[in-house]
């Protein structure tokens, strides 16, 4: 199975002046496309070839660190373009989603909160995640490509604070990018449809 990169779902100005179309031009076409790459060279003979994306992350976790790192991150980013969108953010979440929010995390107002200190705090490259597992609703974050999936959990959403998700916008103001990210550019309804996707 060769992996190959998927099209943006918008165009590269779409999410301006959120996310800047040279931001966009470099993030997908030369880092995910080097993740894509890196993970096609890797798998042959690796053990890992012929299983799908999550699988691979899965399985690769603590055995192959350059397959689990290239897989994780052509995973992470997948989703990441899906998890925004032009006119999004806001409290403008589906009942499902809300409900849990409410209920795990301690409503709306909280988790806005404690989702960008999660990626605030995120020692270096990484990411912040909106993670069910076992049912329930946390905020998590992990290294570099790290994501949910080896540790059981489910990505409901998750934001990229590698710097060079930011960095061409917003230098080194990682805190001004998390609160313009999740203000501005959640696809909720990408959300809402990795919690209908979730491994029962």
């Amino acid at each position: 199975m060769t992996f190959e990169l998927p099209k943006l779902p918008y165009a590269y100005d779409a999410l301006q002046p959120y996310m800047s179309a040279e931001t966009l031009e470099y993030h997908h076409d030369k880092h995910h496309q080097a993740y894509v790459d890196m993970l096609n060279k890797l798998l042959p003979g690796s053990g890992f070839d012929g299983m799908s994306l999550e699988e691979i992350v899965k399985a690769s976790y603590g055995k192959n660190q350059p397959v689990f790192n290239n897989a994780g991150q052509d995973f992470n980013h997948i989703h990441f373009w899906q998890w925004m969108k032009q006119g999004g953010g806001g409290k403008k979440v589906p009942g499902s989603v809300l409900a849990l929010i409410n209920r795990d995390l301690g409503g709306f107002d909280k988790f806005r909160t404690d989702f960008i200190e999660a990626g605030k705090t995120q020692f270096g490259s990484g990411w912040c995640w909106l993670t069910l597992k076992n049912g329930k609703l946390e905020i998590t974050k992990t290294p570099n490509g790290e994501n949910p999936l080896p540790h059981g959990g489910w990505p409901l959403l998750g934001c990229d604070v590698w710097e060079h998700a930011y960095y061409i916008d917003y230098r080194n103001l990682r805190p001004k990018y998390l609160e313009a990210w999740f203000d501005n550019l959640i696809n909720w309804d990408h959300v809402e449809e990795m919690l209908a996707t979730a491994p029962k």
